[in-house]
């Protein structure tokens, strides 16, 4: 089973150097050049959005709540549905446009004059919110790995932090996106192998999963009842909001060529999406049935004081240590994948959202020279610090992505929506769903999460653009932006 990890990291680590020598400008560190098809970026996207939050955190709250995290699920399908299918070519469109790099990058170039503003802000709300959800795929790292080989989280957490900074700062883009293409290929062999394996396994053994699952007391679909299971039903669904915001996401449909591109990707996303939400979910409840029936224990398994181990549990229960090591790559490889490209995208907003917007004019050549050393820089460095936060922060990888994803979804959705499809919006509008997008969720995890009931995901999404929309109103544009 080490063999085969190790194997895993060797072939990782040669997709990076060869294609690490394709970076020759910045644009190519940053957004690939678009030199990618529909489909590579695809399953790029794919690889990225589904981290470790899928294979360790959805499959430990699958184990933990049972089917109310079928909520969940069906929120993320929406949202990832929705950019594809809604936003992705006019996403794609506005990015040739106006020659834009980020998603920043792109919401500043909208209103000329705004571009130091705008940009800067944007930077320091994604590096500072990315740095939480970075940590979430370190510390997911650090699991993956103690649980298996009995490694210290800590240096579990080091050996895959020390990887994908040293990829990321070599290769930029191109070399996120071709080894996020392998390693999606892992995921999804691990999200149909396992669930396969598991349910022969209880067919074998005479388990009715069914009848096991019905008598956990985790079949009910609603926490509460009346408008508390309303409330925890849209809490749920609320992960679709999120999407509509995320830079290391929509960087792919910035870096698709034209629309003939979109239309292959989105298909694949959606494919690859299913078959991933529906592994993820089975993996969970096969974890309840074997546990109910005494196969596992979950005290000796560290089940009890650690519920997302469960899918590493199963793994090295269940197959054999050369089926192990491959189904633990492609858990490894969903945080790899997605740390990889929220350095990336941390890096390229520090570069051309406040170094461009604060660099004095100088040469071309000068500019470009200095902005490639500067993007490798910074990556080092968010890596560094998001190693810290993974080591001294104890939160689970839920936790922490949830708390990230609503801080970039409330904060750049909302603009980026309606500077899609509202032609109203204006650059006060902008700046209001970045600003309060950002606050609200700091806020609302902190002090009315409980109270309310209803999470940060939607509470500080719908703030966001209801502040978007009345500065927009208030403060409309005096002239007509690009």
């Amino acid at each position: 089973m080490i063999a085969v990890f190790f194997i895993y990291l060797g072939i990782v680590l040669i997709i990076s150097f060869i294609s690490a020598r394709r970076v020759k400008t910045t644009h190519d560190f940053i957004l690939g050049g678009k030199k990618f098809s529909g489909v590579s970026l695809a399953l790029s996207e794919r690889a990225t959005g589904e981290s470790a939050w899928l294979l360790l955190g959805l499959t430990g709250e699958a184990y933990l709540i049972g089917f109310q995290a079928i909520w969940i699920a069906l929120g993320c399908v929406i949202g990832i549905g929705f950019i594809w299918f809604v936003m992705g070519n006019r996403l794609r469109e506005k990015t040739e446009k106006y020659d834009a790099y980020t998603v920043p990058g792109l919401l500043s170039k909208h209103f000329p004059g705004s571009e130091k503003l705008i940009g800067i802000l944007s930077a320091i709300i994604v590096v500072f919110f990315f740095t939480f959800y970075i940590a979430a795929q370190f510390s997911g790292g650090g699991k993956i790995l103690q649980d298996t080989f009995g490694l210290n989280p800590f240096w579990g957490m080091m050996l895959s932090s020390v990887i994908v900074i040293f990829y990321c700062m070599i290769g930029g883009f191109i070399t996120v996106v071709v080894t996020d293409i392998f390693q999606s290929i892992l995921m999804m062999f691990t999200l149909i192998i396992l669930p396969v394996i598991l349910i022969l396994t209880a067919l074998s053994q005479n388990i009715d999963a069914l009848h096991t699952l019905a008598i956990s007391g985790k079949t009910s679909f609603v926490e509460g009842t009346g408008f508390a299971g309303i409330l925890f039903v849209i809490s749920g669904l609320s992960w679709a909001f999120g999407y509509t915001g995320q830079p290391q996401l929509l960087s792919r449909m910035m870096a698709i060529k034209n629309e003939q591109d979109v239309k292959y990707a989105k298909w694949t996303a959606i494919f690859w999406t299913l078959l991933a939400y529906l592994g993820a979910l089975t993996i969970g409840y096969m974890g309840i049935v074997f546990v109910k029936n005494g196969i596992i224990n979950a005290e000796q398994t560290g089940l009890i004081k650690d519920y997302e181990v469960i899918l590493p549990v199963l793994i090295n229960f269940f197959t054999t240590p050369i089926v192990a090591g491959l189904l633990l790559s492609g858990v490894i490889s969903a945080m790899m994948s997605t740390a990889s490209s929220e350095i990336i995208i941390s890096s390229s907003a520090v570069t051309e959202d406040i170094y461009m917007n604060l660099k004095s004019k100088s040469s071309t050549e000068k500019i470009e020279h200095s902005k490639l050393w500067l993007n490798k820089i910074v990556t080092l460095t968010v890596g560094v610090i998001a190693l810290i936060l993974a080591i001294t922060v104890k939160d689970t990888v839920y936790g922490l992505v949830s708390y990230a994803w609503s801080g970039i979804g409330s904060s750049f959705g909302p603009a980026l929506i309606l500077l899609l499809f509202w032609k109203r919006l204006s650059r006060v509008g902008v700046v209001a769903s970045l600003i309060s997008g950002t606050i609200s969720t700091i806020i609302w995890k902190n002090f009315l999460l409980t109270p309310t009931g209803i999470s940060e995901r939607l509470g500080s999404y719908i703030f966001a653009l209801l502040m978007a929309i009345i500065f927009s109103l208030i403060f409309p544009e005096k002239t007509k932006a690009k």
